[in-house]
């Protein structure tokens, strides 16, 4: 298994001791012989090697979504044409 360096967006999929896999996405922080080290949201992850079935880079992170401000152009809004 070859790992990009550390800082690189990663997803990691691994096997839980429950025998289900899950998946680590986040900055790889190191790696070395025994252990992977990922920042993800679900804060850092320590996972073995052994454990491992499949790691890659993925692209960067999207950009979050801007609010569109509709929310605050409601009806109301429109009725009030500062006549009065």
């Amino acid at each position: 298994m070859t790992l990009p360096e550390p800082g690189r967006r990663v997803v990691v999929r691994y096997l839980l001791p429950s025998g289900q896999a899950t998946d680590a996405l986040g900055e790889l922080l190191g790696a070395d012989a025994e252990t992977v080290v990922v920042d993800g949201k679900r804060g850092i992850e320590r996972i073995a090697v052994a454990a491992i079935i499949a790691a890659k880079e993925v692209p960067p992170a999207p950009a979050p979504r801007a609010r569109s401000g509709r929310d605050d152009q409601g009806p109301d809004a429109a009725s009030s044409s500062g006549s009065g």
